[in-house]
């Protein structure tokens, strides 16, 4: 029913803007340039696009990505008809993008987080797929919707982050059927799997590698966090998304059970992506206002590094590890 309420929004919109969360990740940018090539191919309209952050290098090869705009790129004065949110767990995860969702005649709200409570006039949220683009997948084959070659890379891309290349728990026969059927429609596997993870620069490399060298652990090695400073960025020139996969390399340790990462946004807000084997991360980044998945969560703390740092481990030693 949600499905055809969307076909019939999307039909009725004369303009449509769809939304990324900050800090985009493969899911989300590969979920909205997907999103916008289905609805031009299939209704014959063209989206605009929006990410509250600057797209990383690495997700420049999706089909559209060199028409997402910033915040400073679009005129924040527009009414649409239609705005959609793509992966965004909650409504603070499109940042300043927020006046336009306020303003829009109707709102729609696509993602797979459990902690998501539903925030726009229609809310399609599958807590059990792997990714905002297995949801997509599943709206496109129900409204039996054509998928272009260059469509199914951008979902392809947003299934494999999101599943870290097949491997995250999260990852099921749906899963896997989406894949293929993706890889039907076109995807390269290779292809993608060498621009995503294959075309990071030196100075990523070896700052990831700095970040790892100073990795903390406590709890009989059962916590293991690093923390990621302003200085250090630019000491490495280092991109926007540079710690993208760290807490996975942490977690990816025998003893580690849970494994976070600290990044300085300013001298008082801090950013922490968290990770685990068994642990609920997303209780613990919910306790600050943020939420994922139970293996996958972050939040934003008020906060320096170190004082972010005591809260997550403070958090952390309340739960059995």
């Amino acid at each position: 029913m949600k499905f055809l309420q969307l076909n019939d929004i999307i039909k009725s919109s004369k303009n449509i803007l769809i939304i990324s969360h900050i800090n985009p990740d493969g899911d989300t940018l590969g979920s909205i340039c997907a999103l916008a090539d289905v609805i031009r191919d299939n209704f014959h309209k063209e989206c605009d696009l929006l990410c509250p952050s600057k797209v990383p290098k690495t997700y420049e090869f999706l089909h559209g990505a060199s028409k997402i705009k910033t915040l400073e790129e679009i005129d924040s004065s527009r009414e649409y008809d239609l705005v959609i949110c793509a992966d965004d767990a909650a409504l603070d995860r499109i940042g300043d993008a927020k006046v336009l969702f306020d303003r829009a005649k109707c709102t729609v709200n696509i993602d797979h987080h459990k902690t998501n409570r539903g925030f726009a006039d229609l809310n399609i949220i599958n807590a059990d797929a792997s990714s905002t683009g297995e949801v997509l997948c599943g709206i496109f084959e129900d409204l039996e919707l054509k998928v272009s070659k260059e469509a199914a890379a951008s979902l392809y891309t947003a299934i494999l982050t999101d599943t870290g290349s097949f491997r995250f728990d999260n990852t099921t026969s749906n899963s896997l059927k989406a894949a293929a059927s993706l890889v039907k429609k076109g995807a390269n596997p290779s292809m993608i799997y060498k621009k995503v993870y294959e075309s990071s620069s030196k100075n990523h490399v070896l700052f990831q590698a700095y970040c790892i060298s100073k990795a903390e652990f406590s709890d009989d090695d059962k916590i293991a966090y690093t923390t990621v400073y302003k200085k250090d960025i630019e000491k490495f020139n280092a991109p926007e998304d540079c710690t993208e996969g760290l807490t996975e390399k942490l977690r990816a340790i025998v003893t580690t059970e849970a494994a976070f990462v600290v990044r300085e946004i300013n001298s008082s807000v801090s950013k922490v992506s968290m990770r685990s084997k068994e642990l609920d991360v997303a209780e613990i980044c919910a306790v600050f206002g943020g939420g994922g998945h139970k293996l996958a969560a972050g939040c934003m703390i008020k906060g320096t590094v170190k004082e972010a740092v005591k809260k997550i481990l403070d958090e952390i030693r309340k739960k059995e590890i």
